[in-house]
């Protein structure tokens, strides 16, 4: 079924275009939505919700962008809608779930070579996603659908709903702001 017929069918509440539809979108939604919330059973909870949100609002979309893009705007939009109603907690979730995967990865280490590039290794991602989610909410968005999802400047224009000059500015500026905080976190912490 082609994407105008899809729309179609699910204006008219037809089941099967909707099972179509999950089957389509669905890790694309999981992974946007883990991107952001850094949990699976929460990203899982939140795939449901959008799903959920589209079927009650698809007589809305009035076909402007592509679905996908209509998709990846709601995905987005109740990830951070989630992350603002539990900040503490997905602050301190965000420590839990580094500590849990450097756990996992001592325990599948087989030697100490192995184990401390190991460490090293989730000590960077900690770093780094510390320092991704420390920018601005707007830099944020951009950055983590451009660089974690491979998500276009035009799409995510689409998705945020801003110019395309604004998105390349928005990433442009993410990334000189990670720089900076990068730079100073490795002179401060190292030897």
């Amino acid at each position: 079924m082609i994407e105008t017929e899809l729309v179609e069918a699910l204006k008219q509440n037809n089941s099967s275009a909707f099972k179509e539809l999950v089957e389509r979108y669905q890790s694309m939604v999981l992974n946007t939505c883990y991107g952001f919330v850094n949990d699976s059973d929460d990203a899982a909870d939140l795939t449901q919700e959008v799903f959920i949100k589209i079927y009650d609002s698809i007589h809305k979309f009035r076909g402007d962008a592509k679905l996908s893009t209509w998709i990846y705007r709601i995905s987005v939009n109740k990830s951070l809608n989630f992350i603002r109603a539990n900040k503490k907690r997905y602050m301190f979730g965000a420590i839990d779930a580094e500590n849990n995967i450097q756990h996992q990865n001592l325990m599948v280490a087989h030697d100490s070579d192995s184990a401390d590039a190991s460490i090293e290794q989730t000590e960077r991602s900690k770093i780094l996603f510390a320092a991704i989610n420390s920018l601005s909410k707007n830099q944020q968005i951009a950055f983590s659908l451009n660089k974690l999802d491979n998500v276009s400047y035009n799409e995510i224009a689409e998705i945020m709903n801003i110019s395309l000059p604004a998105v390349e500015s928005l990433i442009h500026r993410a990334k000189l702001n990670l720089q900076k905080k990068l730079i100073n976190y490795y002179k401060k912490n190292l030897p």
